[in-house]
């Protein structure tokens, strides 16, 4: 068990604090609820489980050996994340609307370009695979632990959301929040994209 604190401890830091994927949930929250939110939490979880586990059996390795896909998917990651800032900061005629609700199958594959998702499963993968047990085995008890360790960490983002959205009673309000939670979420992307 000892083992496991430093892995309980990375995925406890890398799911509860700011990034893409909890910018999207507080936005999620405050405009649908925690309950219209939740397939997007289950797909960030199942997403990121998925990646790494694959990162545990050997994907990580491929990024060592070409740093430019690396890099091609920073790019890519970095892009995905500004066009969601711009549909969630929206157009002046429809900021009272809304955004749209991202799903199980948004959410999950989103990981596959979010850039704080590659360095924690790349972490995971060439830091905290257990010693003393097989590779798949490994891997797979690292990637439910992550998962589970991030669902309370990311509920607690879209439960913020939920709690804030009492003040978006108006329309000046929502749109304040939304392009507050927009611009959150551009500077991330370009922050992560260094």
């Amino acid at each position: 068990m000892n083992e496991l604190l430093p892995l309980l401890t990375y995925c406890t830091l890398m799911s509860g604090t700011p990034g893409p994927n909890n910018m999207m949930l507080v936005a999620s929250g405050a405009h649908h609820g925690y309950r219209r939110t939740l397939p997007a939490i289950l797909g960030i979880n199942s997403g990121g489980a998925v990646q790494t586990f694959a990162c545990c059996l050997g994907l990580g390795a491929l990024f060592n050996a070409w740093p430019a896909a690396h890099a091609a998917l920073k790019l890519a990651g970095t892009a995905y994340m500004l066009v969601l800032a711009w549909k969630l900061a929206g157009s002046p005629a429809a900021q009272d609307r809304p955004p749209e609700r991202v799903g199980f199958v948004e959410a999950a594959l989103f990981q596959m370009v979010n850039p704080k998702t590659w360095i924690k499963s790349v972490t995971v993968a060439s830091v905290f695979m257990p010693a003393g047990l097989g590779v798949v085995q490994g891997a797979l008890l690292v990637s439910v632990l992550g998962a589970v360790v991030g669902f309370p960490c990311i509920s607690m983002w879209a439960l913020f959301g939920v709690w804030i959205s009492r003040f978006l009673s108006n329309a000046t309000r929502r749109c304040a929040f939304n392009a507050i939670m927009a611009a959150s979420l551009a500077v991330l992307a370009l922050l992560l994209l260094r």
